[in-house]
C-alpha cells in the first residue's frame, strides 16, 4: 500500500498500476493501467505514464514527460505492446518515451543510469542500455538501438534501424543515416566519422596503450583505403592481440545491418 503523504491529492492512478510503497508521485500526475513502479523513483507534476509500462527504481521524472503512451506508427491498430525503463534514470522536463509495436518485438526497451534531456524523444522498439546520455531536442526514430556510454548532442537526429554502438559520440545537430561503430565520434549533417572517442577514453581511466591501439584500428577503418573486410582483418591480426578492447569494435562493423558512418 502506498503511503497516502507521498502522493499528491490531485493525481489520479488507475486501480491496476502496481506501485511500490515510496514511490513520490506529485501534482497532476496521471498513472495509466497495467503500470509498475519501482521503489525510490520520483514522478514530479504533470507526469503522465500510459499503460503497460514497467519503470525500475530510483528514477526521477520530471514534469510534462509523457512516459508508455501509444507509439505513433501508423501499422499500430491498438495491440498490447510495452515500454520497459530500468534503475536510476533521469528522465527531464518533456521528454516522450513510446511503447513498441507488433511490427517488432512488442518493446521499447530502456537500461539504467541514462540521462534524457529536455525534450528527448525515444520512438517505438527501441532498445537503450546503460551510462547513456542524450541531450536536449534529440530525436530517436523507431527500431534504433544504442549501446553503453553514449552521448548524444543537442538537436540530434536518429534514422529508424540505425545502430550506435557503445562508447561512441555523436555531436551536437547531427543526422544520423548509418550504423555508428563502438568508440567512434561523428558529427554533421549527414554525419561523417572525424576520430575516436578519446577524451571519453581519458575520463574512464583507460590506459595509452588501449586508447592508440583504438587509434590505430579507426585510421585502418577510414584513413588506409582498405575496405572494411580488409580493415577487420588487419585489426584481428595486429591490434586484437594486444587490445582486447578492440572486439567491439570489429563486432560493430561486422554486425552492422545499414553499413557505417563514413
Amino acid at each position: 500500500m502506498i503511503t497516502d503523504t507521498l502522493i499528491h491529492s490531485t493525481a489520479i492512478i488507475d486501480a491496476s498500476a502496481d506501485i511500490a510503497s515510496d514511490v513520490q508521485i506529485g501534482p497532476y500526475c496521471i498513472i495509466g493501467p497495467n503500470v509498475t513502479i519501482g521503489a525510490g523513483t520520483k514522478l514530479h507534476s504533470h507526469v503522465v505514464v500510459g499503460g503497460y509500462t514497467r519503470i525500475g527504481k530510483n528514477n526521477e521524472i520530471f514534469q510534462f514527460a509523457s512516459i508508455g503512451e501509444v507509439c505513433q506508427d501508423l501499422k499500430y491498430a491498438g495491440e498490447e505492446t510495452w515500454l520497459e525503463i530500468g534503475d536510476h534514470n533521469q528522465i527531464r522536463e518533456h521528454c516522450s518515451l513510446h511503447r513498441g509495436t507488433v511490427q517488432d518485438q512488442g518493446l521499447t526497451k530502456i537500461g539504467s543510469h541514462n540521462l534524457l534531456m529536455v525534450n528527448t524523444h525515444i520512438a517505438h522498439d527501441c532498445v537503450v542500455g546503460d551510462h547513456n546520455i542524450f541531450a536536449n531536442n534529440v530525436g530517436v526514430a523507431g527500431h534504433v538501438h544504442v549501446g553503453d556510454y553514449v552521448v548524444v548532442g543537442g538537436n540530434s537526429g536518429i534514422h529508424q534501424f540505425c545502430k550506435i554502438d557503445s562508447y561512441s559520440m555523436i555531436g551536437g545537430a547531427s543526422l544520423i543515416l548509418k550504423d555508428v561503430p563502438a568508440y567512434v565520434m561523428v558529427s554533421g549533417n549527414p554525419a561523417h566519422a572525424f576520430a575516436m572517442n578519446v577524451e571519453g577514453m581519458r575520463r574512464k581511466g583507460w590506459s595509452k596503450n588501449v586508447i592508440q591501439g583504438l587509434r590505430d584500428a579507426f585510421k585502418l577503418i577510414y584513413k588506409s583505403g582498405l575496405t572494411t573486410q580488409q580493415a577487420i582483418e588487419q585489426i584481428r591480426a595486429d591490434i586484437l592481440p594486444e587490445v582486447a578492447e578492440v572486439k567491439l569494435l570489429i563486432d560493430s562493423l561486422e554486425q552492422s545491418k545499414r553499413g557505417i558512418v563514413r
